[in-house]
């Protein structure tokens, strides 16, 4: 199992400014960084390609939809402008010299809504989702479905939901993302639901259930990590936390989730690669 960071750990929005935090992790021992997409006008391909190759750093990038860009929106145009976005991030992906992007790419984060999605609504995140995938597979590149809680999407809340819109997109480079903090909220077991995922596993957000530092808090990571031995996970699998609020996506950050940024990566670290060892995935 690769062990990383989201960059937000750190900083409020990518850009060239932000270009150090290559090394910092480096520095830190990790495997990758988790470079958002969220902000593609201050995305510098060619500098991070060749920031993250002098590091000897891997990457993944992920984003999410935004009322403007919503593929499961009623006005053609907002879903035709969401397919182009998310064909955009496979493109700057492809730039890095990288293979996975994921994130909540199937519909708005947190949508105005005060109903449970229709036919038409799975619909359409199909349709817009098929067509950014076969259009990756281009690119080489592959699209993980992150389920978020039932305050950030009225879509994908679970694995099992990820698995059936998967099915519905029916193209293989379509994959699953986890995330401990949203599993804490909506499913039945940490176990059960990473098991589900299998073989279709990508990516992994390691978050405690007040996005927090791992280990101080009511998640069950025993579980967690007995099944991801269990389906012999390699994939990447990242530390989650917000330093601040940001303009480009809801964050709630509204207290210290811990001492400093450094202080959450050095003990998350530690706290996760014990557990790595303990279940043999070093």
């Amino acid at each position: 199992m690769k062990l990383g960071i989201h960059a937000y750990a750190w900083c409020s929005q990518w850009s060239n400014e932000t270009l150090g935090l290559i090394d910092r992790v480096k520095g830190l021992g990790l495997d990758f960084i988790e470079i958002p997409l969220m902000t593609l006008d201050t995305f510098d391909a060619a500098a991070v390609k060749r920031r993250l190759a002098d590091a000897g750093l891997d990457a993944v990038t992920s984003t999410v939809l935004l009322r403007g860009t919503d593929i499961t929106s009623a006005d053609p145009a907002v879903r035709a402008a969401g397919i182009a976005y998310l064909k955009d991030c496979v493109r700057a992906t492809a730039a890095i010299g990288k293979t996975n992007l994921s994130g909540v790419v199937y519909s708005q984060h947190v949508k105005e809504t005060n109903a449970r999605p229709t036919e038409q609504e799975w619909d359409w995140a199909a349709e817009g989702l098929r067509e950014a995938a076969v259009y990756a597979q281009e690119y080489g590149v592959q699209i993980g479905l992150e389920p978020v809680n039932r305050y950030e999407s009225n879509l994908v809340n679970t694995c099992g939901q990820a698995l059936a819109l998967k099915e519905r997109i029916g193209e293989p480079n379509i994959k699953i993302h986890l995330d401990t903090y949203h599993m804490n909220i909506e499913e039945k077991s940490f176990y059960e639901a990473t098991k589900a995922a299998g073989s279709e596993l990508i990516h992994y957000h390691i978050c405690e259930n007040d996005r927090g530092i791992p280990g101080t808090g009511l998640v069950d990571w025993d579980a967690i990590f007995r099944a991801l031995s269990e389906i012999g996970y390699t994939g990447y699998a990242a530390l989650e936390s917000f330093v601040d609020v940001t303009d480009n996506m809801n964050t709630w950050v509204w207290r210290q989730l811990a001492p400093s940024g450094d202080a959450l990566v050095e003990e998350g670290v530690r706290f996760i690669r014990g557990k790595m060892a303990e279940y043999g995935l070093g």
